[in-house]
């Protein structure tokens, strides 16, 4: 089965490393894929940010010309935009949610309401369309609030607020100066939950869960989890976070009632379901729903996972999960995200990579480097976004994956590179 990939970050070089182990894969595409992924297929010059007509037809034209069984769309924005209803074939199978499913991510005012109607539990919120308003309701709150832009911001649209003046300075970043763009019309305000933070995915066919290992996402750019978030500078997986008794509350007040949700709306939901939840002293809440997989949380868990991802893929999307085989090796994994001087801010493109080779080989634990903001540039590998690379090492146990993962990070340079060495300490400390 030929496969095309659609995307150009870290989880998409995770997908496509694993897809490439299948014995069903063929020729394996990418668009448009990055700096690492064309070792282990053709990246397109195909941009997909925008879906309109003219990159569906030419990515519906690609697909028929070459033979395309599955389409894996990994961005949040091309789901977002309707991408896998408008590519849907008879003779092809596409894997992530239709728009109308996709809008629990793209829409947090929207998930929230549907949150609240099916009783899920989740922080106390309002939303906002006007600056003065939200501003207002701000200044009055006694306890501190999270700021969120409702729309897509690359997971830079949350804003978490120790007192008001923040939560004023929140509102006029987003609502006023537009930082986020248009994800940033409209805001939601909601109570600042205490405990840990945790990413629970599931592959959903429609009526069938099946729960993936729990992970642990670390979005703050420095360590001790200080500075502004980012799009995940490491996790790792399994969290002691979440025991079977803890993932059977998740999987039977969360993740089934939203499926469930959907559904009444008369939307069948097959995909990923990522719920990123705060482990409270009253029970774990819904902090966030994405709809796809997550960055960085794929790459730890395409190491562990023991399973045919094709066969996995097309299960879920064709309605047949319950006939998967899948399992984890016992083993932990790390990944530490190296980044661009500057990020989450201003960086600069360009900068030559070194080291890549070295810190696969190093040592005798399993070693991988996933490629995520990376160019090829006549024979060397350059940076090409904030978040660079992905450094994913196995362990024994989380102390070990995570001292392997900083080593091999050690052993890779480039101008301006910066990670954080703290990746589990919430749970190690």
């Amino acid at each position: 089965m030929n496969i095309l990939v659609i995307g150009n970050g870290g989880r998409e070089h995770a997908l496509g490393w694993k897809l490439r182990q299948s014995p069903r894969c063929g020729r394996l595409y990418f668009a448009p894929g990055n700096g690492g992924t064309a070792a282990l297929g053709e990246n397109l010059p195909m941009q997909v940010d925008l879906v309109d007509t003219r990159i569906v037809d030419e990515i519906d034209r690609f697909c028929r010309q070459s033979n395309v069984g599955l389409v894996v769309i990994g961005p949040e924005d091309p789901l977002a935009q309707g991408l896998a209803d408008r590519l849907a074939a008879p003779d092809r199978v596409v894997f992530g949610p239709v728009g109308a499913a996709a809008r629990l991510e793209s829409d947090k005012a929207y998930c929230k309401q549907l949150l609240r109607g099916a009783a899920i539990p989740t922080a106390e919120a309002r939303v906002f369309h006007h600056a003065e308003a939200a501003a207002n309701y701000v200044t009055t709150r006694q306890v501190p609030v999270v700021v969120k832009a409702s729309g897509l911001a690359k997971g830079k649209g949350v804003i978490v607020c120790d007192d008001n003046d923040q939560a004023l300075e929140a509102v006029e970043q987003i609502m006023v100066r537009k930082d986020f763009g248009a994800a940033g019309n409209t805001i939601v305000v909601e109570e600042r939950l205490v405990g840990q933070e945790v990413s629970v995915l599931a592959l959903v066919d429609g009526r069938n869960l099946f729960v993936l290992d729990p992970t642990q996402d670390h979005k703050q750019v420095h360590e001790g989890d200080r500075g502004p978030n980012t799009g995940g500078m490491g996790a790792y997986c399994p969290t002691s976070l979440v025991d079977d008794a803890l993932m059977r509350e998740i999987e039977q007040q969360v993740l089934v009632p939203t499926v469930d949700a959907l559904r009444r709306d008369g939307i069948e939901y097959r995909g990923v379901l990522y719920a990123g939840l705060m482990l409270t002293a009253g029970g774990p809440k819904v902090l966030e729903f994405n709809c796809r997989f997550g960055d960085p949380e794929t790459q730890p868990l395409m190491m562990r996972m023991r399973g045919d991802l094709v066969d996995i893929m097309c299960a879920t999307a064709s309605g047949r999960l319950d006939a998967i085989e899948l399992s984890w090796d016992p083993r932990s994994c790390c990944c530490v995200v190296m980044a661009s001087g500057g990020y989450p801010g201003a960086y600069e493109n360009g900068k030559v990579i070194e080291g890549i080779d070295d810190a696969r080989s190093g040592g005798p634990d399993e070693v991988e480097v996933f490629h995520a903001g990376t160019a090829q540039d006549n024979g060397s590998v350059v940076t090409a976004g904030g978040r660079v690379l992905g450094v994913c090492a196995m362990g024994d146990d989380l102390r070990q994956a995570r001292d392997a993962a900083n080593a091999a990070c050690d052993k890779i340079r480039f101008e301006g590179a910066h990670f954080r060495r703290d990746i589990g300490d919430r749970v190690l400390v």
